[in-house]
């Protein structure tokens, strides 16, 4: 990508849309410290991310980025409690003892809905559960940006309401969220849409109104929800 300028601002839902190849991705890369920028800079807050070396990047990516794909790349012989605990073995592991890890591990399947869920391997989860249960692993390390490359994509429509609300409550929460999508739908949920296309940012639009995911979920509801039958009277 050649002459792109983004800033994301803290505490922004930001969504970066546009088809296969359009650049997508690599910002995503870029901004998660999986890739270098072969020319200009890399500013996280104060740190100029693209200075430093390998080991510099994989802190960064320990201590203040969570990244959660399209396929949630779940350990299936491990529970979920474990999945989610797995970061902080290799992040904490003289700071926290084994009983504290699964703590926190547990706190971050809270706020994603999936606490009662915590001893489930994997292959007992539905989708959606899968990618909620990639988000708590990604929390669990208290990140301040949370970036989700096409996270809705394997996911029905109830399943991706109910990530997208997710999204929205971390949002809320203060963390800055980056999600790469092809849906027009999903965006509408970001406070902000990043358009590309062939690796430039053609379009930056603040959504006054970003559509309400809860609401969306509360409405499905009440469509799906049985009639009542009366009973006949003799």
């Amino acid at each position: 990508m050649r002459g792109v300028s983004l800033e994301i601002n803290s505490g922004e839902f930001v969504a970066l849309v546009g088809a296969s190849g359009s650049g997508k991705s690599t910002v995503i890369n870029i901004l998660g410290c999986l890739d270098r920028p072969t020319s200009g800079r890399y500013w996280l807050g104060a740190l100029d991310v693209s200075t430093l070396g390998p080991d510099g990047l994989a802190e960064i990516r320990n201590q203040n980025i969570g990244i959660v794909f399209e396929n949630s790349n779940l350990v299936p012989g491990n529970s979920t409690l474990e999945n989610v605990r797995l970061p902080l073995h290799y992040r904490h592991p003289r700071r926290l003892t084994t009983r504290e890890q699964r703590a926190v591990a547990l706190r971050a399947l809270e706020v994603v809905g999936l606490a009662e869920s915590a001893d489930l391997l994997p292959d007992q989860l539905s989708a959606g559960q899968q990618q909620r249960a990639a988000i708590a692993r990604a929390l669990v390390g208290e990140p301040e940006l949370l970036l989700a490359d096409e996270p809705t994509g394997n996911l029905d429509s109830r399943a991706r309401l109910e990530l997208l609300g997710v999204f929205q409550e971390l949002n809320r929460r203060g963390i800055t969220v980056v999600v790469v999508t092809q849906e027009p739908e999903v965006a509408r949920h970001a406070r902000r849409q990043l358009i590309l296309r062939h690796g430039r940012i053609v379009g930056d639009t603040s959504v006054l109104e970003p559509v309400d995911a809860e609401f969306e979920l509360r409405s499905i509801a009440r469509i799906e929800k049985p009639a009542t039958v009366m009973p006949l009277i003799a």
